[in-house]
């Protein structure tokens, strides 16, 4: 692949394989995100959703791999412009620290741990709060916060962050779903200012709504490609063999138990 194609891929990844010390998880797993794109993960619990998402931002180290690249440069180099949300039940939301106080955390990724927050660091806090309905909280404990709003939140840290790609580890879980449908609107919203959101999730209604492309993982790549593509009633099932999927005439999908 030549330098000029691979920066075109916020995320370009070729035979990784890992996992967590002597567990593998991930087996030769090879997945190209393009820049300014909506992207799914999709599996079953154990599936390696999570450990892809780690793995990428240098959270676990991988086993071995041929290519792993954010945004055209190393993890290292590229991980200025990436920011990261975990899965929920891994923040600790009674942490005394005010929404404000969250959001010019991005900041931090430019000026270092020990660095001292100016006035355009407030500002730009300010108005990433105002442009995604938060400003009003800015000064309430994160943790007091709806699951949606918290996702507002951390949106606007990645935003002052001046983040490109933004990985989330399922973003939607406790969310209602006026909730996942206002989520799915801010993403839509971001790729049009150029942002690239890589989200691994549950929720596989939204996907055939907002996402552009999908990749279905159980360990190794079982499909990839745009939501008709991938998720399809074989895909399902062999994704997700505990479940019966049924697939409605506008692509919903739910999954019913055998």
């Amino acid at each position: 692949m030549s330098q000029t194609h691979r920066t075109e891929f916020a995320l370009n990844i070729e035979n990784l394989t890992g996992g967590y010390q002597d567990n593998l998880v991930l087996k030769d797993v090879s997945w190209q995100v393009r820049k300014g794109t909506l992207a799914a993960i999709i599996g079953p619990n154990g599936g390696g959703k999570s450990t892809l998402l780690k793995t990428a931002v240098g959270l676990l180290l991988p086993f071995q791999y041929r290519t792993l690249e954010l945004l055209g440069k190393s993890p290292k180099g590229g991980r200025k412009k990436v920011a990261y949300l975990p899965q929920q039940d891994e923040v600790d939301w009674d942490f005394p620290v005010t929404v404000v106080d969250v959001v010019l955390q991005g900041r931090l990724v430019k000026q270092g741990l020990w660095g001292r927050y100016t006035k355009a660091d407030y500002a730009a806090s300010e108005q990433s709060l105002h442009y995604f309905g938060m400003e009003k909280y800015k000064h309430t404990q994160i943790g007091s916060l709806s699951g949606g709003q918290r996702q507002r939140v951390f949106l606007a840290r990645a935003l002052v962050q001046e983040a490109d790609l933004i990985l989330l580890d399922e973003p939607s879980t406790g969310l209602d779903a006026q909730a996942q449908h206002e989520l799915a609107d801010l993403f839509a919203l971001l790729r049009g200012q150029g942002k690239t959101i890589v989200a691994a999730t549950h929720d596989l209604n939204c996907l055939t709504e907002c996402f552009d492309h999908v990749l279905a993982l159980d360990g190794s790549v079982l499909a990839a490609g745009k939501p008709y593509e991938v998720l399809t009633e074989e895909n399902m099932v062999r994704l997700f063999a505990k479940h019966f999927p049924k697939i409605g005439a506008d692509g919903e999908v739910t999954l019913h138990e055998h």
